[in-house]
């Protein structure tokens, strides 16, 4: 543990808060892309599958709970919350996802370290994250305007994957033999796709106005 990664996980965490401070408290998903959030459920079901079978430490085990709940608790009260679900905006949340899903799938199966099945399916939860976050950012910029939390939600998930990547270029430099290649290419992508979203976010901010996304 480092203070990169450290500060990655609390900005992840922070991410996840702030959506559900938003829906459970405002009763609103206005602006929050259902596609997006069921990505990372798939995600994160994939990515700790050892959950149950593996034990790294109590933070270790207790982070990744954290982010499985969470991320089915969203898409919950997205699909069947009964206040909650009439602020979805389904014509605007139109992103085909599953067209990302087979791609990641497939690219796992060929380019991966280990060919075992909780390997792959680690493998595809890193591809998959890399580009799970692009429906989210097609309904901002079809919505055009976003309230603050949403845009929160979205600066902190581009944050945290920063953050990651300072984390392993320092574990890289402290570390003998650390190698990972397949999460640093994957993550760098998933921070590119953050880039502009990132630009309009500190215009709004600088100037003190709306945060809106060109069309």
């Amino acid at each position: 543990m480092n203070i990169f990664r450290l500060a990655g996980d609390m900005t992840h965490l922070a991410s996840v808060l702030v959506l559900l401070l938003k829906i459970h408290t405002i009763k609103s998903c206005a602006g929050v892309s259902l596609k997006t959030q069921e990505l990372y459920a798939l995600v994160f079901a994939t990515r700790y599958l050892d959950i149950f079978t593996g034990f790294v430490s109590v933070y270790n085990t207790t982070m990744k709970l954290i982010f499985l709940g969470s991320s089915f608790s969203i898409v919950w009260y997205i699909r069947r919350h009964r206040i909650v679900r009439r602020s979805y905006d389904k014509d605007q949340d139109t992103f085909r996802h599953y067209f990302l899903m087979l791609p990641c799938l497939l690219l796992a199966l060929f380019i991966h370290e280990k060919f075992t099945f909780k390997e792959i399916m680690w493998t595809f939860s890193i591809y998959l994250e890399a580009v799970a976050i692009l429906p989210q950012l097609v309904l901002l910029q079809r919505t055009r305007n976003i309230d603050n939390l949403t845009g929160q939600y979205v600066f902190l998930l581009g944050a945290y994957r920063a953050l990651y990547i300072l984390n392993w270029i320092y574990r890289y430099m402290t570390e003998p033999h650390y190698v990972h290649w397949i999460t640093w290419i994957a993550g760098t992508v998933q921070t590119l796709l953050y880039a502009d979203f990132f630009y309009y976010y500190f215009e709004s901010w600088k100037n003190n106005a709306r945060l809106q996304l060109p069309a």
